[in-house]
């Protein structure tokens, strides 16, 4: 009775955040709060369709963007990727030796920070075949940290009078995941939650030079390299938006629903959130994504300021 209860709560829960009765702090919450007093009936699933709505709702938002305040975006953020990437991955490395830790765990938790977290971290496990455990300890860090950020960036950006260009493209930097970048910049406002959307898919597109290095770094040959497909569906959006191919009230219903379907889907992230998952991850992989996350935002908030 108890399993029949939970799934209807569940699915009143996406239903009310798809009606958009909710923000993006309070769909992580409650999530969270869910799996506290239910635990997950969907966990496999939850997964899965937390990767395939994000890649919708990213895709949907291309249509309100145009091709050329994207390339001018894109440029804009070019420099500081380049350095906080760089950088980022170095650090890492050192750290990962100086704390004695697993070397395929600090390479994780190293790629998800400088890129564009579990993305990265997909991507970049089977390239160094990383076991299931260790896969499953840098995104549990990954997650936290995601959910902190979701807080603690609007707060910051409000604090310290950023604009709405500085806050978008501090949070592509310097938040993990796209979802959550999404998120933090969804309650900030329009010019903010473009540039971050921006600069942080043209940061994915490094994944695929991250893992060619990970692969001569580890020695492993012969894995395929994932290559984020659906960054390509958002061009081709945002050049038939640039040319006005639907109608304005069309495009603007999509925008409307993708982000609904990115506050579901951050919902989804917080169902996902293991309490005790997160107590056996231990402290030094958390100290390692804590320094790295630090530097990551303080080196980009300088920079741009």
């Amino acid at each position: 009775m108890k399993d029949v209860f939970s799934r209807i709560v569940y699915f009143v829960l996406i239903i009310i955040a798809l009606l958009g009765f909710l923000n993006s702090p309070m769909a992580l919450i409650i999530g969270f709060l869910y799996v506290i007093v239910f635990n997950n009936p969907f966990e496999l699933y939850s997964h899965k369709a937390i990767h395939f709505f994000l890649k919708i709702s990213v895709v949907g938002l291309g249509f309100g963007m145009g091709i050329k305040e994207t390339l001018e975006t894109s440029k804009a953020g070019l420099s500081l990727t380049i350095y906080s990437i760089i950088l980022t991955v170095v650090l890492g490395m050192l750290l990962t030796r100086f704390l004695k830790l697993d070397s395929k765990l600090g390479h994780l938790i190293t790629s998800g920070t400088a890129i564009c977290g579990g993305s990265a971290i997909a991507a970049i496990s089977p390239v160094i075949k990383a076991k299931a455990k260790i896969i499953s300890i840098a995104l549990g860090i990954v997650f936290l940290l995601n959910a902190i950020a979701l807080f603690v960036f609007p707060a910051v950006g409000h604090f310290l009078n950023l604009t709405q260009k500085q806050f978008g493209l501090w949070c592509a930097v310097a938040i993990h995941d796209t979802s959550s970048v999404v998120g933090a910049t969804l309650g900030y406002g329009e010019e903010a939650l473009r540039i971050a959307t921006t600069v942080k898919l043209s940061r994915t597109l490094w994944i695929i030079p991250l893992s060619v290095f990970s692969m001569f770094i580890f020695k492993t040959k012969g894995e395929r390299i994932k290559i984020p497909y659906f960054i390509v569906i958002f061009i081709l959006v945002i050049l038939s938006n640039s040319y006005h191919i639907l109608p304005d009230s069309i495009t603007h219903f999509i925008i409307v629903m993708s982000k609904r379907l990115l506050i579901i889907t951050l919902f989804l992230v917080g169902s996902t959130i293991s309490i005790r998952d997160l107590k056996s991850i231990g402290i030094k992989p958390i100290l390692l994504a804590l320094i790295l996350w630090a530097f990551t935002s303080i080196f980009s908030l300088i920079y741009i300021l």
